[in-house]
């Protein structure tokens, strides 16, 4: 049967002052743009139509329910994408615009468990790391043979991020940092992709060489093992449990009991620790903030898509909704 438009609604969109092609192109940027993103769309939604079956609401599925299939519905998604990065259509931006915003809750309506992975964890390593880093890390992150997430909030502490508790301190003798999380309200707490998926994160810490602290830095630390998937020796790890939303995005929570990890696993494309424990600061310590001040300009975005996408429907539902009987004229 041919889909027929509401008359209602027709009779709108025939009144419109404006001309919708070129409002959308406004919105969108240019006509390549638009072309862009409704090529995209094509493409992954109709991955979602060949995908697992989401015959049951939602509503309906327990929590691990709702996470299994998140996860189902990920990696089908990103099968997707493998073949558009052999294509060489995959950049950096189309992965935000799959796992962010309108299309990301068409195709993961309750979240994706790898957006922090490509989010965050990936542009922290872009943002903070060097050269020789981004040789190391980014290949791995990009084909997705190591997930990561980022883990700055605490349990006692939120957007206040001087207060973090959680320590990096600097062994000269071995080379390495020691991360720890001293009390309870210093366990890492929220990251998305923590509890169950992740098996390395960038944990945000207060740097420590010679007994001084130097305020807060990024490291890479891993999590699980890459074959097993079981946490490493002093990993503290899980799921906080059900949340109102995003429940297929299983935000965990991490303790590190003095877990030691290489020196050059400090980003460091700001700011150094040498060999010897020197500490070379950052010609601006704000840039240390960087990566959280990306995501922070991402979620207003993906609010402003989420928002028109409502108005949308609420519009929609208004030329429509009958409160009484209907008369002609």
């Amino acid at each position: 049967m041919k889909h027929q438009i509401n008359p209602d609604l027709q009779r709108e969109r025939d009144n419109c002052s404006f001309d919708i092609a070129e409002l959308t192109t406004i919105i969108d940027g240019s006509p390549e743009k638009t072309k862009e993103r409704k090529e995209r769309e094509e493409c992954f939604l109709v991955s979602l139509s060949e995908g697992p079956s989401t015959a049951v609401p939602e509503e309906y599925l327990s929590h691990k329910e709702k996470y299994e299939r998140g996860l189902h519905s990920s990696c089908y998604i990103f099968k997707r994408i493998r073949k558009w990065q052999e294509e060489g259509k995959m950049n950096i931006n189309n992965y935000r615009y799959v796992i962010g915003g309108i299309l990301s809750s068409s195709l993961v309506r309750d979240g994706s468990v790898f957006g922090l992975h490509y989010i965050m964890f990936m542009p922290a390593i872009i943002n903070l790391g060097s050269e020789e880093q981004h040789q190391t890390w980014l290949k791995r992150a990009w084909t997705c043979s190591i997930i990561g997430t980022f883990a700055q909030t605490e349990l006692g502490h939120g957007t206040f991020i001087r207060g973090l508790e959680t320590t990096a301190t600097y062994d000269p003798d071995t080379k390495e940092f020691v991360l720890n999380t001293p009390t309870l309200t210093s366990y890492k707490w929220w990251p998305g992709g923590l509890g169950h998926t992740s098996n390395h994160c960038i944990v945000v810490a207060q740097l420590y060489t010679a007994g001084k602290c130097h305020g807060i830095h990024s490291f890479i630390v891993q999590i699980r093992d890459e074959d097993t998937h079981m946490p490493l020796p002093g990993v503290k790890i899980g799921n906080i449990g059900a949340k109102l939303g995003l429940n297929a995005v299983d935000n965990g929570y991490l303790a590190l009991d003095h877990v030691r990890i290489p020196r050059m696993n400090m980003l460091m494309r700001h700011a150094q620790v040498m060999e010897d424990g020197t500490y070379v600061k950052s010609r601006n310590s704000k840039l240390n903030y960087g990566a959280m001040m990306f995501v922070r300009v991402v979620i207003v975005f993906d609010m402003l898509n989420y928002l028109t996408k409502a108005v949308t429907i609420a519009t929609r539902y208004s030329a429509v909704r009958r409160q009484c009987q209907v008369k002609e004229g």
